[in-house]
């Protein structure tokens, strides 16, 4: 493969043309077309003969177009800072893959940040909110975590100020960094509950220090208060048996069927921030709560069909697990389930009825896997005294592909 058919990706910080080594300045001198974001093709000098182009909008939709006619020219892309973090080089090699791609890094604003706070990496969790809904923040909301948000605007820090102090992390420090490394560099200081009044840059990264309650972990069985629902809500203890089942892990993808209020589905998704999933509801009201419900718990990236099994399930991507938390009863729902999952994938169904349990029963002496019947009673006042309530019986079937 030539040269001339391989995209360089070329990392730019704040200080832009000066803070460009000598080789990488002649790469970008070379290229017959610089593909970046108007601010950073404003960092470069202009070149006799070199075309500037902005990426499309919106970019995932524009870019094979834009590949297509760039093809076999001497390309530069630009990227601020490290182009693989959460940038334009892992799009482009998601695209054409890493032989078509040679990236060409800057030190990030994330690194930075690090080294202007004294902040080990380790210590440290990173949520981009470029092209991402700032929500995702709630998933790392922990006393004493440190987080760095990049943000897409100068927005971003006070919705995310008020967001903090929406969910009890008023107290939290927050940092703004300015255009890190740039001649124009500033930093703001605040609390979330303070917010911040003057003007930010847009170009800018966020450091918080997190200050407030411990309302929910990441293991699976998160109280049931902290879901809006209609009842249709497999509970904690269910909801932590079947996730221990389907063995979330990063980068796979659930199918959470029947979804209810998305529970399951959450929780798989809070177990890594790599984690995907699909809920799937044929309830409007129901799926509306799912995306609130996701969005509140941190992981907004939740997608949500409307729509009934298993025809909803026909266009979906192939999961590595399913869970089946409702519609059982309808013809074809368990078959399909089951037809979708490769060697290694897991499959979890729940039933209260006898007639889904029957369902149940004959999977399990077809294809065999794990049968077992839950029953959890919670302690409630009795007359004068306590006893023990007792919830619905659920039959629970799990199989892993061989």
């Amino acid at each position: 493969m030539s040269t001339a058919e391989r995209i360089i990706v070329v990392g730019i910080g704040a200080d832009g043309w000066a803070g460009l080594s000598d080789p990488v300045r002649d790469t970008v001198r070379a290229a017959e077309v610089v593909v970046g974001a108007p601010r950073q093709l404003a960092l470069l000098p202009e070149f006799d003969g070199q075309r500037r182009l902005r990426w499309p909008a919106p970019l995932h939709a524009g870019l094979p177009a834009l590949l297509e006619d760039l093809a076999g020219l001497r390309v530069v892309a630009l990227a601020s800072g490290d182009p693989m973090l959460s940038g334009i080089g892992s799009t482009l090699i998601g695209l054409l893959g890493a032989d078509r791609i040679t990236v060409l890094p800057a030190v990030s604003s994330v690194t930075l940040a690090r080294a202007r706070l004294g902040w080990p990496a380790e210590s440290v969790a990173v949520i981009s909110a470029v092209g991402r809904d700032v929500h995702a923040v709630l998933r790392e909301l922990a006393p004493n975590r440190r987080v760095l948000v990049l943000s897409a605007d100068h927005y971003t820090p006070v919705r995310l100020a008020a967001l903090l102090t929406e969910r009890g992390y008023g107290a939290s420090p927050m940092t703004v960094f300015g255009d890190l490394g740039g001649a124009a560099e500033s930093v703001c200081g605040s609390t979330a509950a303070a917010g911040f009044e003057k003007a930010l840059p847009r170009l800018n990264i966020v450091a918080v220090e997190l200050s407030g309650p411990l309302s929910a972990g990441w293991t699976a069985g998160l109280p049931d208060h902290l879901y809006d629902h209609d009842g249709q809500l497999t509970k904690r203890d269910l909801r932590a048996a079947a996730l221990s089942r389907l063995a979330p892990a990063p980068g796979q993808l659930l199918w959470d069927v029947g979804a209810g209020a998305g529970s399951v589905g959450i929780e798989w998704m809070r177990a890594h921030r790599d984690c995907r999933a699909v809920a799937v509801e044929e309830n409007p009201a129901r799926a509306q709560n799912i995306s609130g419900n996701a969005r509140n718990l941190g992981v907004p990236a939740l997608q949500v069909v409307c729509g009934a099994a298993p025809q909803a399930l026909a266009d979906l991507p192939a999961p590595d697990a399913v869970f089946v938390g409702g519609g059982l009863t309808r013809p074809g729902v368990l078959q399909a389930c089951l037809a979708a999952l490769a060697p290694g994938g897991r499959v979890v169904a729940h039933a209260v009825t006898l007639e889904t349990e029957a369902l149940l029963v004959a999977a399990y002496r077809e294809h065999g896997g794990e049968l077992t019947r839950i029953q959890v009673e919670h302690a409630a006042p009795l007359g004068s005294f306590t006893g023990w309530k007792p919830g619905r019986a659920v039959t629970q079937w799990a199989l892993t592909r061989p």
